[in-house]
């Protein structure tokens, strides 16, 4: 299958079933175990040539790892300079900078941005399902290129995806990639974290301007990564 470059598609906008709530302050906690992953790009690169050289990845080729996390407590010891959001009554929880505030995004169950450049945010938002399992989607590469062509990027902007990476927590799967949306003045680079669980496709999205991601990758990539599916 071509990489997922070029594309021009219809913007479909995801949101939640669930009216939107208020926040309490007793679902925020400490909450996610600090976790590293293998990435499954086709090249390997040091920490800083990733920054400076993201090579669009060919759907179909070469081998997608997994990483198996060991089963942890979901109240375990936090991350430095990050807060964590813990929304057990829609069960899901991650982390964000521990500057960002809340915000209200349509179409979204929790959203949090950095408090003087907007653009850097993250939010979650889920559809019902009937799966109970990502596979049952089809492979990885289709999701995740049906996923960036059909409901993230609109008419007129030019979607590219660089990395999809797999990992699997407490018997849970979760598909992490990296993709920006390009359009004639404008353009947006973010992670996507996808799973399913609880009779829900959650999706979490943490991005920043293009010309902002070379400073923010790192941080934006830990949030990315402590998205986590809790049972209700």
């Amino acid at each position: 299958m071509a990489a997922a470059a070029a594309l021009s598609v219809p913007v479909v906008k995801w949101g939640s079933f669930l009216p939107k709530k208020q926040q309490n302050s007793a679902f925020r906690c400490t909450a996610l175990p600090s976790c590293a992953i293998n990435a499954s790009s086709m090249e390997e690169t040091s920490p800083e040539e990733s920054l400076l050289k993201r090579r669009p990845i060919l759907f179909g080729v070469g081998a997608l790892v997994t990483s198996l996390f060991p089963a942890s407590s979901v109240f375990a010891k936090g991350l430095d300079n990050y807060q964590a959001f813990v929304d057990l009554q829609d069960g899901y929880t991650y982390y964000h900078p521990d500057d960002w505030v809340d915000f209200d995004f349509r179409g979204h169950d929790s959203a949090f941005k950095d408090r003087y450049l907007p653009l850097q945010n993250v939010r979650v938002s889920f559809i019902p399902t009937d799966k109970k399992d990502l596979h049952e989607l089809g492979p990885m590469d289709e999701v995740i290129y049906n996923l960036v062509k059909h409901k993230f990027a609109a008419p007129t902007q030019r979607p590219t995806i660089f990395d999809m990476q797999e990992r699997t927590v407490d018997g849970r799967n979760y598909y992490t990639f990296e993709y920006d949306l390009t359009s004639k003045n404008f353009s947006r680079t973010a992670f996507a974290t996808i799973a399913i669980g609880n009779g829900r496709y959650y999706t979490l999205i943490v991005g920043a301007n293009e010309r902002r991601w070379k400073k923010v990758r790192n941080q934006l990539k830990v949030v990315a990564d402590s998205f986590k599916v809790l049972e209700i």
